[in-house]
């Protein structure tokens, strides 16, 4: 009896010792607060990875740098190669208001590059300077808009035209739609044409007056150039392929200077009308855009706007250009554009050198 107790004992001491010793079942609510838990702890300690979309809205954008630099003020000292001999220097400057580019280095460009040709589009002059720069270009002609402060054109030249034209022929107000536009010098053996090709506007408002402007231009070149070499130089206020701006997807319908209309009405004047009944010479002969010809794979621009830091970012325009006729492209000594004269003006200028007379 003694030894049945003693073995009922022991047995009862191992089932307490199993009971204590396994773990519970585990119920479906239990299991539902550890992973609840895991969960947790797993958010804690995983690096935080931000959506896709916070990524882009987050993420800092690179300037895309072209090779051009991104000054924004005038260097203190400006030099230049002098030209070659026998050929004559042309630059064409959007000055964006003379009187304040004036403040901001304007003679420094002017002195260095001693252009015997030199064209300033949107002087915003309402009349022509007294003794402006007189003594080193003493023939001078300014067109000047009808509306106070805004536009203008001027030929700053060394060399004496035969004559001066200041008309837009072809177009219903041809007399009021070259003031502050278009000033046309003819020499012996080429015609100097210089333009500040009216702006789409805001929202494209004046998109239509600016297709009809080109529509009549398109017509007064060719029949120049039927007669001799044209030189077109100034502001053309297009870009006029993708290449020609920093953001063409964005701008592309969007933005005055970079539409279908004017990219289109931009092609029509460098092409001769097959309609049109000229010498076999010239039938060919369209105009060449000088810069793109010399420097075709190159994005550089002209102009960079005062706002959002474009300059530095070199988020730019080519706007500003010289167009010549093929007949005369051999005589080209060289186009550039001056990227490091910004600072006087949201354009930089540009500049042509020709081999021989005009």
């Amino acid at each position: 009896m003694n030894r049945l107790k003693s073995a009922i004992t022991i047995l009862r001491s191992r089932q307490s010792f199993l009971h204590t010793t396994m773990a519970p079942k585990r119920t479906a609510s239990g299991s539902k607060r550890k992973a609840s838990t895991e969960s947790e702890i797993s958010d804690l300690d995983a690096p935080s990875v931000p959506s896709a979309k916070k990524a882009r809205t987050t993420k800092k954008k690179e300037p895309v740098l072209n090779g051009q630099p991104t000054n924004t003020v005038i260097p203190v000292s400006v030099s230049f190669p002098a030209k070659s001999d026998g050929s004559l220097r042309l630059s064409a400057w959007n000055v964006s208001g003379l009187n304040a580019s004036l403040k901001k280095s304007f003679n420094s460009y002017v002195e260095a590059e001693n252009a015997d040709i030199l064209v300033l589009t949107e002087t915003k002059v309402n009349e022509q300077p007294n003794s402006f720069l007189q003594s080193q270009y003493p023939h001078q002609y300014w067109s000047i808009s009808s509306t106070k402060g805004y536009a203008g054109t001027a030929v700053l030249t060394k060399i004496e035209p035969l004559g001066v034209k200041w008309d837009l022929p072809g177009h219903d107000q041809a007399e009021e739609a070259a003031k502050g536009r278009l000033v046309v010098l003819e020499y012996p053996s080429t015609w100097v044409v210089a333009t500040y090709v009216p702006n789409a506007g805001q929202q494209l408002k004046k998109l239509d007056y600016k297709a009809a402007w080109n529509e009549a231009f398109a017509k007064y070149i060719h029949e120049l150039n039927t007669k001799k070499p044209v030189i077109w130089m100034g502001d053309i206020n297009c870009a006029p392929t993708p290449q020609d701006l920093a953001n063409h997807k964005t701008n592309w319908n969007k933005t005055p200077g970079h539409t279908q209309i004017e990219t289109d009405g931009f092609n029509k004047i460098l092409n001769v009308s097959s309609s049109q009944t000229v010498p076999d010479l010239v039938a060919k002969d369209n105009l060449i855009d000088v810069w793109r010809h010399l420097h075709p794979e190159l994005q550089h621009y002209t102009y960079f706007s005062y706002k959002f830091k474009c300059r530095e970012k070199t988020l730019g325009w080519r706007l500003d250009m010289f167009l010549i006729s093929r007949r005369i492209i051999s005589r080209i000594k060289f186009c550039e554009i001056r990227s490091e004269i910004y600072g006087a003006s949201d354009h930089c200028p540009i500049v042509l050198e020709i081999e021989g007379d005009l």
